[in-house]
């Protein structure tokens, strides 16, 4: 009778305790979603005080009233094969870039790339663009476009456009304003 007192006793501790570790188990996965979830929460949140800081980063750096843009694309490209732009404003280079040929092949499926965001201030200003590449017949080419821009208030916007002219076979290198 005693050992079967002392059987039951042992046997209503270990299912005791199997089942507390079970509860235990189980809330530990509880609160591990839950700091999982909180962790996936805080990461949303530094991700959108990220893109808030870059936005103010951008308006601080550049505000609109003094910002100028320059933008470049090619328009078919077949008489001209683009390797290097160098930009310069003002006589000062405020941008040079080397192309590789995975990035003017995008510039000739209608890609645009900014080349140069910066600030200016307001009045006139000499914008020279140095394209150099390959021409007609594979000799290589040198040329540059420029064009006196009036800053005023807000944001300019320009584009350096490679385009062909078919009757010349011969690219046209032109500076444009979007309005």
């Amino acid at each position: 009778m005693l050992n079967k007192l002392l059987t039951i006793i042992v046997v209503s501790f270990i299912t005791g305790s199997v089942l507390s570790a079970t509860q235990e188990k189980s809330n530990l996965d509880e609160e591990f979603r839950s700091l999982d979830g909180r962790v996936q929460m805080l990461k949303k949140e530094v991700l959108e005080i990220n893109r808030d800081l870059y936005v103010l980063e951008e308006e601080l750096l550049f505000p609109a009233n003094t910002q100028l843009a320059v933008f470049i694309s090619v328009d078919v490209g077949d008489f001209f094969d683009l390797d290097s732009v160098q930009l310069k404003l003002d006589d000062k280079v405020v941008a040079n870039y080397l192309y590789t040929k995975r990035e003017v092949d995008a510039l000739h499926r209608g890609g645009v790339q900014q080349l140069y965001i910066g600030n200016v201030t307001k009045g006139e200003h000499e914008l020279v663009a140095v394209f150099v590449g390959k021409g007609p017949n594979g000799r290589d080419y040198r040329r540059a476009a420029d064009m006196v821009i009036e800053k005023g208030l807000g944001a300019k916007y320009l584009e350096l456009k490679i385009t062909d002219r078919t009757i010349k076979k011969q690219p046209e290198f032109v500076i444009k304003e979007w309005q």
